[in-house]
């Protein structure tokens, strides 16, 4: 057959259905002498093809469900750490340590009574008068009670000097939640009317919470009461209603008109403030005292 003949065939062949074009392809292939099976080999790209899109598929699968599972594990990670942090917060806000009742050594042992919104300690017979402004969440007041307490101790009870306390309520703000100044300087006064005013003034500053923390509750401070000695109702009813917040309240009121307080702790004679920064301070007014 000549090359025009067998192109005339194809191109007749062409015009039929596919299933037609198949074998009259190979046919020509085998005319001219070349083993090429074109439907074949279309058949074989096809299915390459396709067994590729299945691979391909199947790992973008498993890098899907790998991302998948990062994800997931990232989202409990955070979870877990999460929930550890507001349990941590939770935790701290809700177990602040109970305040402890201080020695009996260390309290003042000398009478003590309420005035209003202040609190006399020392004996009648003491011919000076020191007056401290504090507030039981100030720090500087904590380190002033830890440096000078057992000086003032000593001569409060050798009748030298009275100290007239200022309990203020000026950091109301400064403990979170806000108000422990307030309790505290409320409940100080309750026990001085239950007689107990200097183990628990002592003991409030030996238990000192930090500026900027919890503080204590009221029920805190009801048990330190209980711990110092104070028995009944009353003085929880005290703590409770907040009887004398007005009172202490009053006498920051009353501290913030004057021109020398400028803040806690300061230390009176009179109207004079004492530097307190001169380690000698105290001596120098009972030797003036004399």
């Amino acid at each position: 057959m000549s090359a025009s003949r067998v192109l005339h065939v194809t191109r007749r062949l062409d015009k039929h259905s596919d299933r037609t074009q198949q074998p009259s392809v190979r046919w020509l292939g085998r005319s001219i002498g070349k083993d090429v099976d074109v439907g074949g080999a279309e058949r074989n790209a096809r299915k390459k093809k396709q067994q590729s899109q299945a691979q391909a598929a199947v790992a973008a699968a498993r890098g899907t469900n790998r991302d998948r599972n990062k994800i997931i594990i990232g989202v409990v990670v955070v979870l877990v750490l999460a929930v550890a942090v507001i349990g941590g917060v939770v935790w701290s806000k809700s177990s602040s340590s109970q305040p402890t009742a201080a020695a009996a050594t260390t309290a003042v042992q000398a009478p003590a009574k309420r005035e209003d919104g202040t609190v006399l300690v020392g004996k009648d017979s003491a011919k000076t008068t020191v007056d401290v402004y504090e507030d039981f969440l100030c720090p500087v007041c904590g380190k002033f009670e830890k440096i000078y307490g057992d000086q003032i101790k000593k001569e409060v009870e050798g009748g030298t000097i009275k100290v007239r306390y200022h309990v203020l309520p000026m950091l109301v703000r400064a403990s979170n939640p806000e108000g422990y100044s307030r309790d505290s300087a409320n409940a100080a006064l309750c026990a001085a009317d239950a007689g107990k005013f200097n183990a628990y003034h002592a003991s409030l500053f030996n238990s000192q919470p930090k500026e900027g923390g919890a503080g204590y509750t009221k029920q805190q401070l009801i048990k330190l009461g209980n711990d110092v000695g104070i028995t009944g109702d009353t003085f929880a009813q005290c703590v409770n209603n907040g009887t004398y917040e007005q009172a202490a309240q009053a006498e920051l009121d009353k501290a913030n008109q004057t021109s020398f307080f400028k803040g806690t702790p300061t230390v009176t004679v009179g109207d004079k403030v004492v530097d307190v920064s001169n380690s000698n301070w105290l001596s120098d007014i009972v030797r003036n005292a004399n």
